[in-house]
């Protein structure tokens, strides 16, 4: 599980990773918020709050979350055969699914400062009291990330970064165990 506060770059990193590496499989998650201008379609699985609800009364999510106003939630996966699975997720949910499979690996991602997740946030089209409160919330968020999480990565230059979620991936798939945050 890729996670981290809004605006840390943990779509573009999941996104190349990804791209770079055949055997991973990105889960789609869905979300009842609109679309930013610009925004992938693809992005999420967008959905009105109805759907969303009758997803999660078939328990059809592995996890879900209420986040800002709007709803978050990763469908179970279905990945091909030996193809292993990625959740980039809010925290919440990275919480969730650690506590349903106690074996799941967590990636937090996090910005070099405030101020360029800041840049990036209204890069993204965010507007100004939404960037206020991510903000505020994703200090939380990065707080309580560093305890669940068995990674750290500072994304302050996307080609490191991603090398560095790679090198993390290779380890977990050579047998390794979860050597400590930052490590």
């Amino acid at each position: 599980m890729v996670s981290g506060p809004g605006g840390v770059g943990k779509g573009t990193l999941v996104d190349r990773l990804v791209a770079d590496d055949p055997s991973l499989w990105l889960s789609r998650s869905w979300t009842t918020r609109p679309r930013r201008p610009g925004e992938d379609e693809d992005a999420y699985c967008f959905v009105d709050r109805d759907a969303f609800m009758a997803k999660m009364r078939s328990h059809g999510f592995l996890e879900w979350a209420s986040f800002l106003g709007n709803l978050y939630g990763t469908p179970i996966p279905a990945p091909p055969p030996g193809i292993d699975v990625v959740l980039e997720i809010e925290l919440q949910g990275a919480a969730q699914v650690c506590r349903a499979e106690p074996g799941a690996v967590v990636i937090m991602v996090v910005a070099p400062s405030a101020e360029i997740q800041a840049q990036r946030l209204q890069a993204r089209g965010d507007e100004e009291r939404q960037i206020i409160r991510r903000l505020e919330v994703g200090a939380q968020e990065q707080a309580d990330g560093m305890v669940l999480a068995d990674h750290v990565v500072v994304n302050d230059d996307l080609n490191r970064a991603v090398a560095e979620l790679a090198d993390i991936v290779g380890w977990h798939r050579s047998g390794g165990s979860a050597p400590g945050i930052g490590q």
